[in-house]
């Protein structure tokens, strides 16, 4: 593992091959019998001890994925924080995973939702708390056991997450943290037919071979992909108060965010005003050491990772750009680039880095056609103060998560998910717990 902040080694972990990956899953299957079983009320309870054992050592896992991964120490709080928020509301599930009881004649017909046996959960490097536990909790309140991989860059807070819920009381086999490569234990999550679900976050091409994999057995899956979501000012919204948003909407965790709202589409009216209104804010966004404060961006991930960011920005129409640390580590600035046209690079794949692009637009309908411009469809952002506006314009923008007048995306108790090439099914919220259930109909007859 390095440190991306100094390109310094960090610390190492074992990379697990396709016989202890197999291993894991077989205890899953054989902890599946019992923990299904578990009551609901002492399934919400082993929930809520793992919930409130990841608040006591929020600090501890903050600190270990701003040396792990970059983040600031701010982002980083607030992503196990999430973890804890995230146990918090699916501790109130096993005990309300009611059916139905639905009319018929001649009897009474009744629905259950049965736990569908080993979850397997692939999470990116870009946010691996959070995203980790968008899969594991519910999967786990719905009576499912887990073996999770995570990144290969970023395995360190996964894995503390599995021991704190050992802490917890969850009986060995229940969720299990698994290194290594996608290539060896994430095509076993595709390819054991113990599995019986694979969520996936990450690169659209992965996700399409991944559910390949999975079609072969029918085995279900959720898919979290790409982005290259639109930010929308129209002439009538604040546009100082955009305009000060805009670069958290963008370089938030140095822009490494499906949800980053990378292009940024501006009526052609006040064009060069929003643009002289959001110069001070990109290079007044302060890119510093991720364990300080006062950061608010930190660096990419990989020194690999920096290259190909780079390589978007080479020969581009640069508009400006912020201030980055020099010398060791993965550092790049906050660049605002002006798009020629859709065909630019920048413009049009998801360069996710902190790169914004700019294009001028004439009226609503030419906003969306653009916005809708793209394989993606999984955040965005509009900004007016027309409220018919903003509705006609949430309503044709092809994105499974909208914010007005806000960057907002993300709140555990609603529901999250792409269009498009952007992802399958949706996580969070009420619903995400069904996702890991069938629905079993059983009539039971009255007539003598």
């Amino acid at each position: 593992m390095i440190n991306p902040s100094t390109g310094a080694l960090l610390t190492s972990v074992p990379s697990l091959g396709q016989a202890e990956t197999d291993a894991a899953i077989e205890r899953a299957q054989q902890a599946f019998e019992s923990w299904r079983r578990v009551a609901p009320g002492d399934r919400a309870r082993l929930l809520r001890r793992f919930a409130a054992l990841v608040d006591d050592h929020i600090e501890e896992l903050a600190a270990l994925e701003v040396r792990n991964s970059g983040h600031t120490i701010g982002n980083a709080r607030w992503e196990a924080g999430n973890v804890r928020d995230v146990l918090d509301y699916y501790a109130g599930a096993p005990e309300r995973l009611s059916g139905r009881q639905i009319p018929v004649a001649g009897g009474l017909d009744v629905t259950f939702h049965e736990p569908l046996g080993v979850v397997g959960i692939i999470v990116p490097w870009n946010f691996p708390m959070p995203i980790a536990g968008w899969g594991f909790v519910p999967a786990l309140a719905a009576g499912n056991t887990v073996v999770l991989k995570p990144a290969e860059l970023t395995p360190l807070t996964a894995i503390r997450l599995g021991e704190l819920a050992l802490a917890a009381g969850l009986p060995e086999g229940v969720f299990t943290v698994l290194p290594g490569k996608g290539s060896v234990v994430g095509q076993r999550f595709v390819a054991h037919p113990a599995v019986r679900k694979v969520c996936f976050t990450g690169s659209t091409g992965v996700g399409k071979s991944i559910m390949a994999g999975c079609a072969d057995q029918v085995k279900r899956v959720t898919l979290e992909l790409g982005g290259k979501s639109a930010n929308i000012v129209f002439a009538d919204a604040d546009l100082e108060r955009a305009a000060a948003a805009a670069p958290g909407g963008v370089f938030d965790n140095a822009g490494q965010d499906c949800c980053s709202r990378s292009r940024l589409l501006v009526q052609d009216s006040v064009y060069d005003r929003f643009l002289s209104l959001l110069e001070p804010a990109v290079k007044a966004y302060r890119v510093q050491d991720p364990a300080l404060e006062t950061a608010e961006m930190g660096p990419l991930i990989s020194a690999e990772h920096r290259a190909k960011v780079a390589s978007y920005t080479a020969g581009a129409d640069v508009a400006f750009a912020g201030a980055a640390p020099a010398g060791d580590g993965w550092w790049f600035p906050p660049t605002v680039l002006l798009a020629g046209s859709t065909g630019d690079p920048h413009w049009r794949e998801e360069v996710f880095g902190p790169v914004l692009s700019v294009l001028p637009f004439r009226d609503e309908d030419e906003a969306v056609r653009l916005a809708n411009d793209t394989e993606y469809g999984l955040s965005g952002s509009i900004w007016t103060r027309d409220l018919g506006r903003a509705l006609r314009v949430s309503r044709g923008v092809e994105s499974g998560n909208l914010s007005v007048n806000s960057h907002s995306s993300v709140r555990y108790w609603t529901p999250f998910g792409g269009m498009k090439q952007s992802g399958l099914g949706r996580e969070l919220g009420p619903d995400a717990l069904l996702s890991f259930t069938d629905v079993k109909n059983v009539f039971i007859s009255t007539d003598s």
